[in-house]
């Protein structure tokens, strides 16, 4: 097969997608607006269920729910009927997934969600289908045609019901107010979270490990707080504010104008306008300000601007931030 029919080929099939979601996108109407209300309404969780391509849907559809603020589970409708169906109760709701509206697997389980009281929102593809007469919302996952050239492989049908469930999942996102910080609680393992929720404090030198000087300070004082506690030393008056800081770039630039300069005031020496970061901001804050400033430490203070710790860009790099 020649290099340009394979690129005709992946063209072609984007061309169809992005036309079948510019249709579903027309489609998103009162139907759409009902199901959000019905899953708003609902105490318990969002049970999604489908079979084939449109489980494998259904389970990332769940996640996305999951992870932004709707408890969600997937239920395979397979085993539904031999026993999984006890994971649904009573306070929950069935978003089940079918191109056809017809999937057997599915129709076995409607009696029972009825009997149980639980209500049904359908993506399908097909409104006259069964699984559309049960449901109380139906959404419309129909497709001129799938990408697939036999018109049979889901495809364009796939990837309308993906959009739909993530448009589902953004307009409860929306309605529930959920945060940047909702979303770091569920997330607190992965860098993002670690973005949203790792602060100053986490992660900044204090106690015995935090190096500073006086004013008054002869320079060999500071020089060994250097050597000793990692190449910063905050300069801070009797009440403990910031109110200047040494770096082994002040050091280098010293040493290469006199020989004799350990005897030398801290305060003659020291950057007077220091850059600084409270102890509350996110560390991704502070690696934003080092970036900026093309600094590598900087003294973290507390709410009254007193110092308490100093931050290094090497610990905020390995937490995995950058950004």
């Amino acid at each position: 097969m020649a290099a340009n029919s394979i690129i005709e080929t992946g063209k072609r099939v984007i061309r169809i997608e992005k036309e079948a979601i510019a249709a579903v996108e027309e489609r998103i109407g009162e139907n759409f607006a009902k199901a959000v209300q019905l899953i708003l309404n609902r105490p318990g969780r969002v049970i999604v269920t489908g079979m084939g391509k449109s489980g494998a849907i259904g389970k990332k559809i769940s996640a996305t729910l999951a992870s932004t603020g709707t408890t969600s589970a997937f239920l395979h409708p397979a085993e539904g009927v031999h026993g999984d169906l006890g994971m649904v109760h009573k306070n929950d709701i069935v978003l089940a997934i079918s191109k056809s509206g017809e999937t057997s697997e599915i129709i076995h389980l409607l009696p029972s969600f009825r009997r149980l009281n639980v209500p049904l929102i359908a993506m399908i593809g097909n409104k006259n289908s069964t699984l559309a007469r049960y449901a109380e919302a139906s959404l419309d996952i129909s497709v001129a045609q799938e990408a697939c050239p036999n018109d049979l492989a889901p495809t364009a049908s796939t990837t309308v019901s993906l959009v739909i469930g993530d448009a589902l999942a953004v307009a409860l996102l929306e309605a529930r107010g959920f945060s940047a910080d909702d979303f770091a609680l569920l997330h607190p393992g992965g860098s993002l979270g670690k973005k949203l929720l790792l602060r100053v404090s986490d992660i900044m030198e204090k106690d015995k490990r935090l190096p500073y000087c006086h004013e008054n300070d002869l320079m060999r004082v500071a020089v060994i707080e250097m050597a000793q506690k990692r190449g910063i030393c905050p300069v801070v008056d009797r009440d403990n504010k910031l109110t200047g800081v040494l770096t082994t770039g002040d050091l280098n630039r010293l040493i290469e104008k006199t020989e004799n300069f350990m005897n030398i005031p801290v305060i003659e020496v020291m950057n007077k306008s220091p850059k600084s970061i409270e102890k509350d901001d996110l560390a991704t804050i502070a690696y934003q300000k080092m970036d900026e400033y093309k600094i590598i430490s900087m003294p973290v203070l507390d709410e009254q601007k007193k110092l308490i710790g100093v931050i290094h860009l090497h610990d905020i790099m390995q937490e995995g931030i950058s950004g």
